[in-house]
């Protein structure tokens, strides 16, 4: 199994990345190679900065402008569909017929969300298991940007380093780096309404993310894997908070992936082929005796988060648990599709050799991809963090036994949300973010066991009475509102009045059908 271990796992001067798995995985073609776009221009140049990311005619290649992600394809992008997901419908990255949420049951999952993040510490200390559990029934799209935040510790980092990002944003950034990034821009998903037109906002906030980043982490610079990761989250938040999660993501959920050599993406590549020797040893069984390394298909899996693997429904829903629980959840969807993919004598007759091995991993099953079937798999699966903790150890002794030391020392990884937070050094404040939800005098919030209005009016009226004063209650008793919890309180409680019913035209603004966050994260999509 060590015949392609040793090839493009260097980054060099470009990336690597795709070389692991070029000819045989599927990957785009590295930055650096001969089909690609030229280098621009010197006057066209980013030269660490975001207004000159549209470059003029001359300066674009054939390559280029038979892409959409060329401004000539955008100007017509305004007559195309877009699926609920940004996505142009009939393309690569859009989907057919979803299950749907019936709406009612997406409000209510909105209200518990709400309740959770408005409430987040208090929740992670005492109920995480109720978090996990409704990571895995999937997080309202209305949320989910906010909810990446707070499960990844983004907005912890954000909070610790205040003007930090914009710092970073207004620094030139290392050229070399700044090079391989415009190159891979257009890559990006190219079939999303956000990064569709070259130049536009999506392409020139993911140049600025992963150039912060490389300033950030100049050890670690910039690994085309990243691409992908953080385009995923400039769909659902911006910039400045994507970059944080990026962080998070490199140094936390998935620390060493993006270092030079790559070594800890080989690490985990033996780690799952150990696990699947548990799970599907059928599986384990052909790949061995075909002697396909792990890295030939599993790279771009485990980097890009499965970003670029599964349909976009399962990527939500693999990440939203990603998020939650940590790695494991990349090695139990890998071992869901190695098993389902190479698991039965039958499956195996069209994969006589290598090559047909590969392309049945290329190209899988839609079905074992689906997102209700793959969730309940994946969450299903006996697949423990100890159980990877236990693996990591065995195949770092056979490291050093074989080849050495780690050149790259990395903080060690932690196993999701309640692990981040654990370890996070000292006290800190609390996220307590503002009222998220506004509700008329007489609803309470749902699953709330609040008085209804008019019985706290008819006591207030019986109290009056017998007090002789009736008159002065009955004109206060309109001005009674609900609390944020769903208790009814005296106007004598409320220190000024809601500036939303002073204003009509507050009041309409703020008049929504979705439950949605006011935060500006929240809103962004």
């Amino acid at each position: 199994m060590g015949a392609a271990r040793g090839r493009g796992i260097s980054r060099g001067g470009r990336l690597g990345f795709s070389s692991v798995v070029a000819g045989a995985a599927g990957m785009a073609k590295s930055s650096g190679g001969e089909d690609g776009p030229r280098a621009p221009a010197d006057d066209g140049s980013l030269s660490g900065t975001r207004e000159n990311l549209v470059q003029g005619a001359d300066a674009v290649t054939t390559d280029e402008l038979s892409s959409l992600g060329s401004d000539s394809e955008a100007n017509g992008f305004a007559e195309r569909r877009i699926d609920k997901f940004g996505f142009i419908v009939g393309s690569q990255g859009a989907e057919g017929a979803l299950e749907e949420v019936p709406l009612e049951v997406l409000r209510q999952r909105e209200s518990k969300w709400l309740d959770m993040l408005n409430n987040w510490d208090k929740w992670m200390a005492k109920k995480h298991k109720k978090i996990r559990l409704r990571c895995q029934k999937g997080i309202p799209p209305s949320l989910r940007g906010r909810a990446w935040q707070y499960l990844s510790g983004g907005k912890v980092k954000l909070q610790q380093n205040p003007g930090k990002f914009d710092e970073l944003d207004m620094s030139p950034g290392d050229p070399k780096w700044l090079d391989v990034i415009e190159r891979d821009l257009h890559r990006q998903f190219p079939f999303h309404e956000m990064f569709v037109s070259r130049g536009g906002h999506g392409q020139q906030d993911l140049f600025r993310v992963l150039k912060a980043y490389t300033l950030y982490r100049p050890e670690e610079g910039y690994c085309q894997a990243q691409a992908p990761i953080a385009a995923v989250l400039l769909m659902h938040m911006p910039a400045e908070q994507a970059f944080w999660c990026l962080v998070q993501i490199c140094e936390k959920y998935l620390p060493g992936y993006y270092s030079e050599k790559l070594e800890a993406i080989q690490l985990d590549g033996e780690i799952l082929f150990s696990l699947l020797q548990k799970v599907s040893p059928v599986a384990h069984k052909h790949l061995s005796r075909q002697k396909i390394d792990p890295l030939l298909y599993m790279t771009e899996w485990f980097m890009c988060a499965f970003a670029r693997t599964l349909p976009w429904s399962s990527v939500l829903r693999v990440w939203d648990m990603f998020f939650c629980e940590g790695v494991k959840i990349i090695f139990r969807v890998g071992l869901v599709l190695l098993k389902h993919a190479l698991g039965s004598p039958e499956k195996l007759k069209a994969c006589q050799g290598q090559y047909e091995t590969i392309e049945q991993l290329r190209s899988l099953s839609p079905k074992i991809m689906q997102e209700a079937f793959l969730v309940q798999e994946v969450v299903e699966l006996p697949v423990t963090e100890r159980q990877i903790e236990r693996e990591h150890l065995i195949q770092m002794r056979r490291w050093k036994e074989t080849r050495g030391e780690l050149q790259c020392c990395s903080s060690p990884r932690l196993h999701g949300a309640k692990a981040i937070l654990d370890a996070e050094p000292g006290p800190r404040p609390a996220l307590q973010p503002s009222p998220s939800i506004r509700l008329p005098p007489d609803a309470p919030l749902p699953g709330s066991k609040a008085t209804p209005l008019k019985q706290v009016q008819k006591e207030q009226r019986k109290h009056a009475k017998a007090s002789g004063q009736l008159n002065k209650s009955s004109a206060s008793g309109h001005a009674t509102v609900v609390a944020a919890g769903g208790d009814a309180c005296s106007p004598l409680d409320v220190p000024q009045r809601d500036p939303v019913s002073q204003d009509p035209d507050l009041a309409h603004h703020h008049s929504r059908e979705s439950l949605i966050s006011q935060e500006s994260e929240d809103t962004y999509l």
